[in-house]
């Protein structure tokens, strides 16, 4: 058996797939739709939505299977994403990359597969597949009928993507946001580590869009999120509140930590736009609050005491100003 190799881009697919928010949730029938219709359509026992974790294949829509999840050390999945095409294996018994996969040999019996990768923002993030336990062939309009139900399943991930993801930036928004560190701070006090946020507000940013037009504004916030998402941890979660507001959630990070995180990110930004022509004047002022479960009940909490640390460490800098 060969397992299937690891996508040059894997470390950004998997912080995407995990940005939709959309693994071990409940099934829904816009995706259950589709896995019915391939089905029906291509007249196979199996029809799969399944979604590439980093450890395992996890199926948002299961037809004919009477599991949620398979090993990704094993998967058919695991190779299809590698590519852009439909990956075919016609008699899997036959081909010495399966013939002793354990799917294979043993149930749910894989002999014939086909799957096409699912695509949202340039990454494959899993497959819309169909299984056989016979052998078969998969001609040209076969292909065709499979790529058009995979994008159907594309645009319903890509609506997941637009609700949560600020669409200026790319990075998380409000929702997206609010979504991924509620699971963050029930975290915290299971596990009793650390959690910090940042709340972060542009200084003068009216100014930018006045002085010099809404799209340098749109650039300023563009080069801030990217900024961010480079000098932070894949763990920690950025997202942009609206306007010219953006927030850290800082893991297993204690508020002293958090604070000289901020300060070196302060330095990056600063020396990063002293080299852009023209030069462009940015600060910002930050707050931040580390999350306590007897303080704070919610991530709203949260987010309302580091808001409020903002806002003094704004008032008092104006006034020395």
């Amino acid at each position: 058996m060969k397992q299937a190799d690891i996508p040059l881009n894997e470390k950004d697919r998997i912080k995407m797939l995990k940005s939709l928010d959309i693994l071990d949730t409940f099934a829904e029938e816009r995706f259950d739709r589709v896995t019915r219709m391939a089905k029906r359509m291509f007249n196979v026992p199996i029809a799969l939505v399944s979604l590439v974790d980093e450890n395992r294949q996890w199926f948002k829509s299961c037809v004919g299977l009477p599991i949620q999840e398979a090993s990704r050390d094993i998967s058919f999945c695991g190779h299809a994403i590698l590519d852009d095409d439909v990956f075919i294996i016609p008699a899997a018994s036959k081909d010495e990359r399966f013939a002793d996969n354990p799917m294979v040999i043993e149930a749910p019996y894989v002999e014939f597969y086909a799957g096409c990768p699912l695509t949202v923002n340039g990454y494959h993030l899993g497959t819309l597949c169909i299984v056989d336990n016979i052998a078969r062939n998969f001609d040209s309009e076969d292909i065709a009928a499979l790529k058009d139900l995979a994008a159907t399943v594309e645009l319903e991930l890509s609506a997941v993507q637009i609700a949560t993801h600020d669409e200026l930036t790319g990075v998380l928004n409000r929702r997206g946001f609010l979504s991924i560190a509620h699971n963050t701070l029930s975290l915290s006090v299971r596990n009793n580590f650390p959690v910090t946020l940042a709340y972060l507000d542009l200084d003068k940013f009216k100014a930018i869009n006045d002085n010099f037009g809404h799209a340098s504004g749109d650039l300023v916030l563009t080069i801030f999120s990217n900024l961010l998402s480079d000098s932070f941890r894949e763990s920690d979660i950025i997202a942009r509140l609206g306007g010219d507001e953006f927030i850290v959630l800082l893991s297993s990070t204690s508020i002293k930590e958090a604070a000289k995180v901020i300060d070196e990110f302060e330095i990056t930004l600063h020396s990063y736009l002293e080299q852009k022509e023209p030069s462009l004047n940015v600060s910002f002022s930050y707050g931040i609050a580390e999350f306590n479960h007897e303080l704070h009940d919610s991530i709203e909490a949260l987010l309302a005491d580091a808001d409020a640390q903002m806002y003094e460490y704004k008032h008092t800098r104006n006034k020395s100003e």
